[in-house]
C-alpha cells in the first residue's frame, strides 16, 4: 500500500508527463470547441433582429360605399305633445233620489245608447203613479158630470124652464173640471217619469267606466254615478304656436265663414303612441279653438281619429304630426353617412379624385331612411355611408394625410333611398 507521499509523488509525475507542445495544441482546440456555440447563438440573433426591422407591407386604400347627394322637395312636419279625448263623456246622474237595487253593465266594457245601467228602488214611485192615476179618475168622473148638467140644462135654459144662472154656474163648473183633469194629467205623467228614471240607461255608445255607487248605496240627483265615453272616433287635443296658427289663418277663416267646404279642413295627422309606435289610422284636424291662450301664446287644435278597437283610451298622452310646409330642393343624405361627436354632426365627402374629407354639417328633419342637410353639402357631391371606421383609422394612423384627402377605393351604395353611384 502506497504512502500518502507516494502518491502525491505519482500525481506529479503523471503531469510532468505531458509534454508543453502537446498541452498548449489542446488548449487551442477547446477553446475553438466553445467559441463556436457562441458565434452561432450570435448569428442567429442578428438574424432575428434585421428581420424584425423588416418593414410589413403597407396596406391599400380603404374600401368604401358612396352615395350621391339627392335633391328634391320634401314635405315638413312638427311633431306636439297631444292629449286623448273622447268628443262625449257622458256622467252618469240618477234624476230621482233612490236606493241602488243592482248594476247591469261590466266595469269598463262597451255599452251601447238605450243600454241599462242602473235600477234604483222603484217603489216609491210606483206609489206617485197610482196615486195620480186615482186622482186622474176622480177628476175625470166630475167632468162627466158636469159635461151631463150641461147638457141636460142647455134646452131647458132656452126654454126658459131654469134659471140662465143655473146653466151658467154648470158651465163653469165644466171648464174648471175640465182644467183639473189636464193638470192630473200632468202629474200622472210627471209621476210615470219618475218611476222611469229608477232605471238608468246610457245616453252614447262608448265605454262605461267603473262604478262610483255601490248596491244599496243612496243616490240623487248630484251622484256621479259612473261615466261613459265615447271612443269612436276619438279626439286628440294639441296646441300649435300662434305664429304657426297664423299661416294657416286664411284657410281656417274661409272655412268657418262658409266660403269653402268643410273638406278643407281635414289636415292629415298621424298619431304616436307612448310606447313610440304610430297608430295605424290616419286623422284629420276637426277644428281649431276660439282663442289664443293668454299664458302660453298658443292655440288649442282637435284631431279626430277612427278608434273601431277602442286601442285609444280617454286621457292617454302621445304626440301627434302634422304636415306643416314643404321644404324646397332639400339635399338629402343616407342617415348613417352623418357621424355625429359630441352634439356637433359631419360627413365624410369625396373629392373629385376619390380622396376622403371630413366636413361639419347642419342637419334637419329626417324623412324616411334619408336626413336632410341644412349646410355644409352641394348637390352633386358624394359621400361615404359604409366604410366610415376605416377611414377614420386611416385619418388617424396618417393626420398629414387626413387634411388633403384620404385615398379611398369607392363602391356604390344601394341599401337605402339615397341616390348611389
Amino acid at each position: 500500500m502506497r504512502t500518502k507521499a507516494e502518491l502525491q509523488g505519482c500525481g506529479r509525475g503523471a503531469k510532468s508527463a505531458i509534454p508543453a507542445k502537446q498541452s498548449a495544441s489542446l488548449h487551442r482546440w477547446l477553446n475553438r470547441r466553445a467559441i463556436a456555440p457562441c458565434l452561432l447563438a450570435m448569428a442567429s440573433v442578428v438574424l432575428l433582429g434585421c428581420e424584425r426591422k423588416e418593414k410589413k407591407p403597407e396596406a391599400g386604400p380603404p374600401e368604401v360605399l358612396v352615395a350621391g347627394v339627392v335633391q328634391q322637395d320634401v314635405p315638413t312636419y312638427d311633431v306636439f305633445v297631444a292629449q286623448l279625448n273622447g268628443p262625449v263623456n257622458a256622467d252618469i246622474t240618477p234624476k230621482v233620489q233612490g236606493y241602488l237595487l243592482r248594476q247591469n253593465y261590466q266595469n269598463g266594457f262597451y255599452v251601447k245608447a238605450g243600454q241599462l245601467l242602473f235600477e234604483l228602488d222603484p217603489r216609491q214611485y210606483q206609489a206617485e203613479v197610482d196615486q195620480a192615476k186615482a186622482q186622474l179618475g176622480f177628476a175625470e168622473a166630475n167632468l162627466a158630470r158636469f159635461d151631463a148638467d150641461v147638457a141636460r140644462d142647455t134646452p131647458l135654459a132656452a126654454q126658459n124652464a131654469i134659471p140662465q144662472k143655473q146653466l151658467d154656474t154648470d158651465l163653469s163648473n165644466q171648464a174648471a173640471t175640465r182644467s183639473e183633469v189636464q193638470a192630473k194629467k200632468a202629474n200622472l205623467a210627471n209621476a210615470e217619469l219618475n218611476l222611469g228614471w229608477t232605471k238608468i240607461h246610457s245616453p252614447i255608445n262608448g265605454i262605461a267606466g267603473v262604478a262610483n255607487s255601490q248596491i244599496g248605496d243612496l243616490v240623487g240627483t248630484s251622484t256621479k254615478m259612473a261615466t261613459v265615453s265615447q271612443v269612436d272616433p276619438i279626439w286628440a287635443y294639441f296646441n300649435i304656436s300662434e305664429s304657426l296658427f297664423l299661416s294657416f289663418a286664411p284657410q281656417i277663416s274661409s272655412i268657418i265663414t262658409g266660403k269653402v267646404g268643410e273638406g278643407r279642413l281635414a289636415v292629415p295627422v298621424e298619431y304616436i303612441q307612448a310606447d313610440g309606435v304610430t297608430y295605424p289610422r290616419m286623422g284629420r284636424v276637426i277644428y281649431v279653438n276660439r282663442q289664443v291662450g293668454t299664458q302660453t301664446g298658443t292655440i288649442q287644435v282637435a284631431a279626430e281619429f277612427p278608434n273601431p278597437d277602442a286601442l285609444l283610451r280617454p286621457g292617454g298622452f302621445g304626440r301627434v304630426r302634422v304636415k306643416t310646409g314643404v321644404n324646397k330642393n332639400a339635399l338629402l343624405v343616407p342617415q348613417a353617412a352623418v357621424i355625429e361627436v359630441q352634439s356637433e354632426y359631419q360627413i365624410i365627402v369625396l373629392t373629385p379624385d376619390n380622396k376622403a374629407m371630413f366636413r361639419p354639417v347642419k342637419v334637419g328633419d329626417r324623412i324616411g331612411q334619408n336626413w336632410i342637410i341644412a349646410e355644409g353639402l352641394k348637390p352633386g357631391e358624394r359621400v361615404v355611408v359604409e366604410g366610415i371606421q376605416k377611414v377614420q383609422t386611416a385619418a388617424a394612423q396618417m393626420p398629414q394625410s387626413a387634411k388633403e384627402g384620404i385615398p379611398v377605393i369607392t363602391k356604390p351604395y344601394v341599401g337605402g333611398t339615397g341616390g348611389s353611384i
